[in-house]
C-alpha cells in the first residue's frame, strides 16, 4: 500500500518528469554527432541540392531490380545530409578494408606498428579474391605499407587479412565502436565469411584447410560451386541444406556480420577527412590509395565530371554491391562530400553498376554542381 499523500504524488510527479526526460534525451544518441552534422546543427532547411537529389536517386531505386541504398554527406557553405537507407544495415563485402586500414594507419601514428614493419605470409592468410598475394609463396615477408596498398588499392583480401591478424579482429571492431558509435555489426576476415557462409550448410565445413576454401573460387557460382563445396567435403550434394548458393548468401548477410547502416560508414568517413580519426600523413596516405583503386572505373566514377577528385572503395559479393567514398576530399570541411551507397536483390551485376553510374550522374547536377548566383 501506498503511503503518498496526493499532494505528494504530484509534487512526485513533477519532479519525475523532467528527469526521465533528461535521462530519455541523454540516452537518444549512442553515436557521436558528425562533423557535418555539428556544421549544418544551426540551418533551418535542407540546402539546394538535397531535394533533386532524393528524387533522382528514388527513380534509380525504382528502376533497379532490388534495392539501392544511398547516404550523403556535404561540408561547407550548403552542409547537409540525405539519407536513403532505410535505418537498416547493408552488407558491405570489401569496403570494410577501409576502416581495416584506418585502424592500421591509426597505430601506425600511436607508434604501435611501423609501415616497414614485415609480417610473413602464412599458408593460412590465403583468402579467393583479387590481388596478386595467391601467387606469393608462404613465407614470403611484406610490408605492412604493402600490404595496404594492395587491401586498398587491389582488393586484395589475403593482404586485409594479414593486416586484421595483425592488428587484431577484437581491436579493429572496439575502435570502430569508439569512431562511430552504433551501426556496424561484427567486422571478420574475409576467410571468416567463406567459413560462416559455408558452415551453416554443414559442421564438415569448420574442418577445412582454407585452401580448399580458396579452391571453390574455380568452380562457377551457383550449383557447381555447391557441388564443389560436397565434393570437398565427401558428402552428396543432397546433404547440403541449402537449395542454392543465394540462399546461402542471404542467410549469411541476415547475420548482420560485416555490415552497417549507411550514416555510420558515412560518420566513418566525415571523421576521416575532417582529420579527426588519423594524422595529417596518415589521412593523405590512406586518401591516395583511395584515389587510385583498380576495381571503380564502372561504378560511381563512371559518370562524374572529368577531373573529379574521387578517393573510394569498392566491395562486390553475391547478389551485394557497394560503392563508398569522398569527393573532393582536398577540400575537407570546406566543401567534400562524402557518398556511401550500397545496392542488393539485383539479377545481374551490370544492374547494379547502372544504378551506381546514374548515381554519379546525379551527384554531378546537384551536390557537386556550383551554387547558383544570388
Amino acid at each position: 500500500m501506498s503511503l503518498a499523500t496526493p499532494r505528494t504524488a504530484r509534487l512526485s510527479t513533477r519532479l519525475l518528469l523532467p528527469l526521465a526526460l533528461l535521462a530519455l534525451l541523454g540516452g537518444c544518441r549512442d553515436e557521436p554527432a558528425s562533423p557535418v552534422e555539428r556544421q549544418a546543427g544551426s540551418r533551418p532547411a535542407d540546402p539546394a541540392w538535397v531535394a533533386p537529389l532524393d528524387a533522382a536517386i528514388a527513380t534509380i531505386d525504382e528502376a533497379m531490380p532490388g534495392e539501392f541504398g544511398v547516404h550523403v554527406a556535404h561540408f561547407g557553405e550548403q552542409a547537409g545530409t540525405l539519407d536513403r537507407g532505410a535505418d537498416r544495415r547493408w552488407y558491405l563485402s570489401s569496403t570494410v578494408k577501409v576502416p581495416v586500414a584506418i585502424a592500421v594507419l591509426e597505430a601506425v601514428d600511436a607508434g604501435r606498428i611501423a609501415l616497414d614493419e614485415e609480417i610473413e605470409l602464412a599458408r593460412s592468410d590465403f583468402v579467393d579474391g583479387a590481388g596478386d598475394l595467391l601467387q606469393h609463396d608462404p613465407g614470403t615477408r611484406l610490408r605492412i605499407g604493402t600490404l595496404l596498398e594492395k587491401s586498398l588499392r587491389d582488393s586484395d583480401s589475403t593482404a586485409t587479412d594479414m593486416l586484421i591478424r595483425r592488428i587484431g579482429e577484437d581491436h579493429l571492431n572496439a575502435r570502430l565502436a569508439d569512431w562511430v558509435g552504433e551501426g556496424f555489426g561484427p567486422l571478420t576476415t574475409i576467410v571468416q565469411v567463406r567459413y560462416d557462409a559455408y558452415g551453416a550448410l554443414h559442421p564438415g565445413v569448420a574442418d577445412l584447410d582454407n585452401m580448399q576454401i580458396v579452391a571453390l573460387r574455380n568452380a562457377e557460382a551457383g550449383e557447381p560451386r555447391l557441388r564443389a563445396l560436397a565434393n570437398a567435403l565427401g558428402v552428396e550434394r543432397e546433404a547440403l541444406r541449402t537449395d542454392s548458393l543465394q540462399a546461402v548468401f542471404d542467410d549469411y548477410y541476415a547475420t548482420g556480420r560485416n555490415a552497417a547502416t549507411l550514416p555510420a560508414f558515412a560518420r566513418l568517413l566525415q571523421r576521416l577527412v575532417a582529420g579527426e580519426l588519423l594524422s595529417r600523413d596518415g589521412t593523405d596516405l590512406l586518401l591516395r590509395h583511395m584515389r587510385a583503386i583498380t576495381t571503380g572505373d564502372r561504378r560511381i566514377a563512371a559518370e562524374l565530371p572529368p577531373g573529379t577528385d574521387f578517393a573510394q572503395k569498392t566491395g562486390t559479393q553475391l547478389g551485394r554491391a557497394c560503392n563508398v567514398g569522398i569527393l573532393d576530399a582536398a577540400r575537407g570541411t570546406d566543401g567534400a562530400t562524402v557518398v556511401v551507397a550500397c545496392a542488393e536483390g539485383f539479377d545481374e551485376l551490370a544492374q547494379a553498376e547502372r544504378a551506381f553510374q546514374a548515381l554519379g550522374r546525379a551527384l554531378a547536377d546537384t551536390v557537386l554542381a556550383p551554387a547558383p548566383r544570388p
